[in-house]
């Protein structure tokens, strides 16, 4: 006889196909799952949080087809900082976000087991600058310090003796831009510099207003075809490019539809406790999740498309966020 959570897991699958809300988040992805998530198989799920910083961490490996297939995500390891304040100006609190980056960063690259204790870095900034909600790539490049040429100019030995890394950056831009494919453009570099690492950055897209800059996603996995909000054509792998992928992204944006289904099931909820309008309560409760999704997409998007919403101060916090970012870089290579 089939248990419980197997039939909630088994529905699950059957519906995941129909109702796909898009999001790039593993974290979110994990919610979705009947439980919490630690008991599908072929999922690892770690959660802790940090009592003075209040960050909460979670770790979400995928180990095999099964995970992959269940979860969405490609195999590999997503590490996600959660920290509510990130939106506040807090110097002191962006400076632990930034500690906090830096340790994963480092536990990530430990586990690529890369060749050398300091190895070659290519920071990428994806997005296109000139729009806000996907400029937090370019942002953070802008930032970096980079250290390349110095070894270029001084010597093999020069990084290496200032304790520096061998860190070197590029913003490719959008093919409206440059008419070419990120990939493409990346192929080329990483042929002329032999970097032994890719770190991307990008901005992402969330399934819930929440998490939009206050959740940082870190993945060994690289970017993926239909991610990041400006919905990549080409993957950013070490398949794809011959080099390991480290990501780094940061929602933005949501889904207009998903906020309206958010509201909607809020709506519901206080019809049914309502004696005067627990009735319509109750026969909104008949829909099922998938169908409530369903009609509002299909009323909003022949009226504006697949719109998605930015908070209206956007612009200030993906450049405190470019910096926090950045700063995380920085902490995890450079000595001192």
């Amino acid at each position: 006889m089939m248990g419980k959570a197997a039939r909630e897991m088994e529905d699950y699958e059957g519906r995941k196909q129909q109702f796909d809300v898009r999001t790039d988040l593993a974290v979110e992805e994990k919610e979705s799952f009947p439980g919490d998530g630690g008991e599908i198989a072929g999922v690892s799920l770690k959660e802790w949080e940090h009592k003075k910083s209040r960050i909460k961490l979670t770790e979400v490996k995928i180990l095999n087809d099964n995970g992959a297939k269940s979860t969405g995500k490609p195999k590999g390891t997503y590490i996600t900082l959660e920290a509510d304040k990130l939106s506040e100006k807090d110097e002191d609190y962006h400076r632990e976000v930034s500690e906090e980056l830096a340790k994963q960063i480092e536990r990530v690259i430990e586990d690529l087991k890369l060749p050398m204790k300091k190895p070659g870095i290519l920071v990428v900034g994806l997005g296109n600058p000139s729009v806000t909600p996907d400029a937090l790539g370019p942002k953070v490049l802008n930032n970096l310090q980079v250290t390349r040429h110095l070894k270029k100019q001084y010597g093999e030995e020069f990084c290496e003796k200032h304790h520096m890394p061998v860190l070197s950056g590029i913003i490719p831009g959008v093919m409206a831009q440059t008419g070419m494919e990120t990939a493409e453009i990346l192929k080329g570099i990483i042929y002329e510099t032999r970097p032994d690492l890719l770190i991307v950055i990008d901005a992402l897209a969330a399934r819930s207003v929440k998490r939009l800059g206050t959740t940082i996603q870190l993945t060994d996995t690289g970017i993926h075809p239909g991610s990041g909000v400006g919905n990549h054509r080409s993957g950013l792998t070490m398949e794809s490019l011959g080099v390991p992928v480290l990501a780094i992204g940061v929602p933005t944006v949501v889904g207009a539809a998903a906020i309206v289904h958010d509201t909607v099931s809020t709506m519901i909820k206080v019809l049914s406790q309502d004696s005067a309008t627990k009735g319509m309560g109750e026969f909104m409760e008949q829909t099922t999740p998938e169908e409530q999704y369903d009609l509002i997409r299909e009323l909003l998007e022949p009226e504006f498309g697949s719109l998605y919403v930015t908070p209206p101060d956007i612009d200030e916090t993906v450049t405190q966020l470019s910096f926090t970012i950045s700063e995380g870089i920085h902490l995890a290579f450079f000595e001192g």
